[in-house]
């Protein structure tokens, strides 16, 4: 959506190459490719779920406000 989204992504990438660093220090090229790809798709994931589970979160307020409204009249 925005920068911070980007930023995001990215970082995962970062954390994913470092990662791969530790585990394997002597790690190819393409390893390292591939890990930062990962990190990368991995975070945009994860940034999905957490959306998704607010929205969920949102609607269950609302449905609960809705719900104590109508209890009230």
């Amino acid at each position: 959506m925005g920068i911070l989204d980007k930023v995001g992504e990215i970082a995962g990438a970062v954390v994913a190459v470092e990662a791969t660093d530790k585990v394997d220090p002597n790690a190819g090229f393409l390893t390292k490719a591939a890990a930062a790809v990962a990190g990368y798709e991995g975070a945009e994931k994860l940034e999905e779920v957490v959306e998704k589970k607010e929205d969920e979160k949102k609607e269950d307020d609302s449905a609960q406000q809705a719900g104590s409204s109508d209890s009230q009249t």
